[in-house]
C-alpha cells in the first residue's frame, strides 16, 4: 500500500484496510524506535494554534527518525500578521521543506494548505473539524489496551459538539461494528450530521446526559474537556465547564476492564486520583503519538510502503 505524497487531512479519506495497514506500521515503528530514515529530510511546523503533544511528539518522531524540524507555534511571528495569505504560506514553506504539519483555527485550513502544497500536508488540527493523527493513536491505543477494535462499545463525554478528536474517532470507528455512547449535555452534544451517517451505516448509538446511564456496558470510555476557545460566548462555557466529573467513585460503577482516554489538556474533568488505577490510559495515550506520527512521516515520504 503506498502513501508516498499523500496527504493526511480527514480521517474520512481512509478506508478499514488503509487505518489498519497504518496501524500495522505503527506497531513496526514502537518495535523499532529510532533509525536514520528521515536523515535529509526536513519536516515544517505551522502551528496557527496552540500545541504540546501535538507539536512536540511531531518533533521528536522527526529527530529520532534524523530528519530536521523548522516551523513556528506562535503566529504572530509570521508574515501573516502583514496580511499574507494562508494559500501564500503554504506556497513558500513548501519550498523550504518536504513535509508540513499544520494546525489553525479555521475549519477547512488543511484542505486549502494541501490544495496549495505540492508536498504532502498532515492536519495537525483544523478548528472544530479534524484532527486525523490523534485520531489514529487512540486507535492504536484502544487496540493495544482492549486487544482488539470490532465489536466494542464506545463512550464520549464532554464537548462532543465542538470536540475534533471525537469527530474524527467516531468515524474512524465506524468501520468496525461500534455501539457508540454519546454523554454530553444537548447544548453539546455530537452534531446531527455525524449522527445521520451513523444511521446510515447502521451504527447503533445511544444520546444521555447522565454520565452514569450506560457506565456499566461501556468498554472505552472517552473523555474530553469542555473547550473554552470553541465557545462563541464565555458565559455559555461557565454554564458547562464543570458538568461531568471522572473520579474514583464513578469508578464504582463501571465495568472492571474498563480503559479510560483522553486527548489531553485536562482541566479538571478527570480527577488525579484515576490516575494510578488500572482503568487510566491516557497517559499511554499520549505517547503513543510518537510511533503513529513516525509512522505517518515515512509512509507519506515514501519510506515506508
Amino acid at each position: 500500500m503506498d502513501f508516498k505524497n499523500r496527504d493526511i487531512i480527514s480521517i474520512n479519506d481512509f478506508s478499514k484496510e488503509e487505518l489498519l495497514y497504518t496501524l500495522k506500521v505503527v506497531k513496526q515503528m514502537e518495535i523499532r524506535p529510532s533509525s536514520n530514515l528521515l536523515k535529509g529530510k526536513i519536516l515544517a511546523t505551522l502551528f496557527f494554534e496552540p500545541s504540546t503533544r501535538t507539536k512536540l511528539s511531531f518533533t521528536s518522531s522527526m529527530n529520532q527518525l534524523s530528519g530536521q524540524v523548522i516551523g513556528f507555534s506562535n503566529a504572530n511571528v509570521t508574515s501573516t500578521q502583514k496580511g499574507e495569505s494562508l494559500w501564500d504560506t503554504i506556497k513558500m514553506i513548501q519550498q523550504y521543506a518536504d513535509v508540513i504539519v499544520i494546525r489553525h483555527s479555521l475549519e477547512g485550513s488543511a484542505r486549502l494548505a494541501a490544495e496549495a502544497a505540492s508536498i504532502p500536508v498532515i492536519n495537525g488540527g483544523d478548528g472544530s473539524n479534524q484532527h486525523p493523527t490523534q485520531t489514529l493513536l487512540d486507535m492504536y491505543t484502544i487496540q493495544k489496551t482492549k486487544g482488539k477494535l470490532d465489536g466494542l462499545h464506545v463512550g464520549f463525554v464532554g464537548d462532543l459538539k465542538y470536540g475534533r478528536t471525537v469527530h474524527s474517532l467516531v468515524m474512524a470507528l465506524s468501520h468496525f461494528s461500534p455501539t457508540f455512547y454519546f454523554i454530553a449535555p444537548d447544548e453539546l452534544q455530537i452534531p446531527e450530521y455525524y449522527l445521520d451517517e451513523l444511521f446510515q451505516k447502521k451504527i447503533k448509538y445511544f444520546k444521555t446526559s447522565d454520565l452514569k446511564r450506560f457506565s456499566k456496558e461501556i468498554d472505552v470510555l472517552y473523555v474530553t474537556r469542555i473547550q473554552k476557545e470553541r465557545f462563541p460566548d464565555p458565559v455559555e462555557y461557565e454554564k458547562f465547564k464543570d458538568v461531568y466529573k471522572i473520579d474514583e467513585a464513578f469508578l464504582q460503577h463501571v465495568k472492571k476492564d474498563l480503559k479510560i482516554m483522553h486527548p489531553l489538556p485536562r482541566v479538571g474533568e478527570i480527577d488525579k486520583s484515576v490516575d494510578s488505577t488500572p482503568h487510566a490510559a491516557y497517559f499511554e495515550q499520549a505517547a503513543n503519538g510518537i510511533p503513529v506520527r513516525k509512522a505517518l512521516l515515512a509512509l507519506v515520504l515514501g519510506k515506508i510502503k
